[in-house]
């Protein structure tokens, strides 16, 4: 079984990005999208950092805190040889009524990608008739029909 990461939150955090399970990459670096063509990091520094690189993962994290942002994921154990989500067998969801519950700030959740949200919508279906959401193209490397200036684009309007 691989276990996801803890929730990266605060309880000024008003919109939760929510993957669904860390790549192989992610878990050997113990880092939230840790995959050099994952393009998450890059979305988030074009729109919060005036485009440069982080320093490191801490420096992204406060980034995505002092901007009321937080990152989770659906999943919180699951079987996968790979990285790709459709490979996901034997899952068990994170908790999302204690996670929201304990963060009534935020208001709405992005889903990265249609595979967060379908586990997300397995497990917790209720939660989304009282959260606004919307589900975002994959910034995985997997996800090669949209350019980074595309999903740049795309992911911009629901981040701010």
């Amino acid at each position: 079984m691989i276990r996801s990461f803890p929730p990266i939150i605060n309880s000024e955090t008003e919109i939760l990005i929510v993957g669904t399970m860390p790549s192989v990459k992610s878990l050997e670096a113990q880092q939230y999208y840790a995959h050099p063509r994952n393009a998450f990091w890059k979305i988030i520094a074009a729109l919060y950092h005036q485009g440069a690189e982080f320093a490191d993962f801490q420096e992204k994290k406060a980034c995505l805190l002092a901007n009321r942002l937080g990152l989770w994921d659906s999943l919180q154990l699951c079987l996968r040889e790979g990285s790709l989500d459709s490979a996901i067998t034997d899952e068990q969801p994170n908790d999302f009524n204690t996670l929201l519950a304990e963060h009534p700030a935020v208001r709405r959740l992005l889903f990265n990608g249609q595979p967060a949200f379908k586990f997300f919508k397995k497990y917790h279906a209720p939660l989304l008739l009282r959260t606004e959401y919307y589900i975002l193209p994959s910034t995985s490397p997997a996800n090669a029909s949209y350019s980074l200036d595309d999903k740049i684009r795309i992911w911009a309007p629901y981040l701010k």
